[in-house]
């Protein structure tokens, strides 16, 4: 027989065993995305941008474009601190962003462009890194490690991928538009009523759209919060949340915008958002009160600076992930994830950035991509195995159809549209058919009544 002693010792073992192989997939990965920030570097100065790495470092002192986002992935770092340290790490980033605020304005350096503050975030989140080498060992040191790192990779995901739609719009001059512009007959061309509808509502209606469509990773980074929130006392990170699903949708997701550049209704068959006056790169003047003639279409060449960033639709994709993850959560979250994801589905179309189709490859994208971070955690099983194998057919199909019979379903609408429809609803049943089997079932409760009725 062992003794408690060396029952703990094979216990220590067993775990040290499971724990050097998470370590090597830790590195593997953390060297893998080193490679890919230095290699998207390169290609971006290739085509004479700044890449991801040079923007992030600038920021270090210069103004910075994105001090929400800074701040934001000092939050989500904070989640693995006592709330003494919180206070201090939040007093370090205000009082270093009111240091270098006031030395820009004496020597009159940094310029106007960028927010005067958001530095202080970054320096504390790289200094917590440095404690965490220096100061921390064993379990506390992964531990905030793990949280520099979620941190980091919230302010370097945006980074990438604003260097990424860059690289998109110069590598790729031709787009497709008119290929998905005929498609979406089969939808009854939802971006041109929603869009006239959102014209009708006037500046109101169209601010509020534009608050919720610009603050959407405020709304994730709310909601990974909560999801967190018990890290620091646990001293570990839950299975499967949020921030996990964003990344990799933000990391696979713009892949398709190389192999299918699409720029967006309002800009191949409009005038271009936010005042940019591409009228003279679009196809025709016709979103969104005329629908686009049904006709044999054909790539057309565009400008350089447009991102080509539309199939998937990464909001939509974004905004469904918020809606999955907000299931569970307090009911004020539950409505406020219900609110987005349809405030979101209204912008994308009404601003005139999105097909339907795309939204549909977005809700297809996001539940394929989830079921196969949610089995990552829990375990591989065959319902798993077929929903993603499933939902990576239904995404290809939708690509391959829209490219190569995108006049056949623009002339066929009844049956087009409802195929679109139908093969989205089965990824959407797929989906919840499979993981409410992983969900824990309630124990019902013997009622005192009950109980003494069954005694004999």
């Amino acid at each position: 027989m062992l003794s408690r002693g060396s029952s703990r010792i094979s216990g220590r073992t067993a775990s040290d065993a499971w724990s050097r192989p998470r370590a090597g997939l830790w590195a593997v990965a953390g060297v893998t995305g080193l490679g890919f920030l230095v290699a998207l570097e390169l290609t971006a100065r290739h085509y004479g941008v700044p890449g991801p790495l040079t923007v992030q470092a600038a920021e270090l002192i210069g103004r910075p474009k994105s001090a929400a986002l800074l701040y934001a992935g000092m939050a989500l770092m904070m989640v693995v601190l006592t709330w003494r340290e919180r206070f201090l790490a939040l007093g370090a980033a205000v009082g270093i962003d009111v240091v270098l605020a006031l030395g820009r304005w004496v020597f009159g350096v940094g310029g106007t462009e960028g927010y005067p503050f958001g530095n202080g975030a970054l320096w504390v989140l790289l200094g917590c890194g440095v404690i965490a080498v220096t100061r921390r060992t064993g379990q506390e040191r992964a531990l905030l490690l793990k949280g520099v790192g979620l941190g980091l990779l919230l302010v370097a995901g945006r980074k990438t991928g604003d260097t990424w739609l860059l690289v998109t719009a110069k590598s790729r001059p031709e787009v497709l538009d008119p290929y998905v512009a005929v498609a979406d007959h089969a939808l009854g061309n939802p971006s041109w009523v929603v869009g006239r509808v959102v014209e009708a509502t006037g500046p109101v209606g169209a601010q509020l759209l534009h608050v919720v469509y610009g603050q959407l990773a405020v709304a994730a980074v709310v909601v990974s919060l909560y999801q967190l929130r018990h890290v620091a006392a646990e001293r570990r990170f839950p299975g499967h949340h949020l921030v996990r699903t964003f990344l990799v949708i933000g990391l696979l997701g713009p892949a398709i915008y190389m192999i299918f550049p699409v720029v967006g209704p309002v800009f191949a068959y409009g005038t271009g958002a936010f005042g940019t006056g591409n009228e003279h790169w679009a196809v025709a003047e016709l979103w969104p009160h005329t629908a686009t003639p049904v006709g044999p279409p054909h790539a057309v060449t565009y400008d350089a600076i447009t991102p080509r960033n539309c199939m998937p639709s990464l909001h939509t994709a974004w905004a469904t992930a918020i809606f999955i993850h907000t299931r569970r959560a307090s009911r004020f979250l539950r409505n406020a994830g219900t609110f987005w994801l349809a405030a979101t589905l209204v912008a994308t179309l009404g601003f005139g950035y999105h097909y339907g189709i795309d939204l549909i490859g977005g809700v297809v994208f996001t539940l394929t991509i989830e079921t196969a971070l949610r089995c990552l955690d829990r375990g591989w099983d065959r319902s798993a195995v077929r929903l993603v194998a499933h939902g990576v057919t239904v995404f290809t199909v939708i690509l391959l159809a829209v490219r190569f019979v995108p006049v056949e379903m623009a002339r066929h609408p009844w049956v087009a549209g409802s195929l679109l429809l139908l093969a989205l609803g089965s990824v959407i049943h797929g989906y919840v058919r499979t993981t409410s089997r992983w969900e824990p079932e309630a124990v019902p409760l013997t009622t005192p009544v009950r109980a003494a009725a069954a005694t004999p």
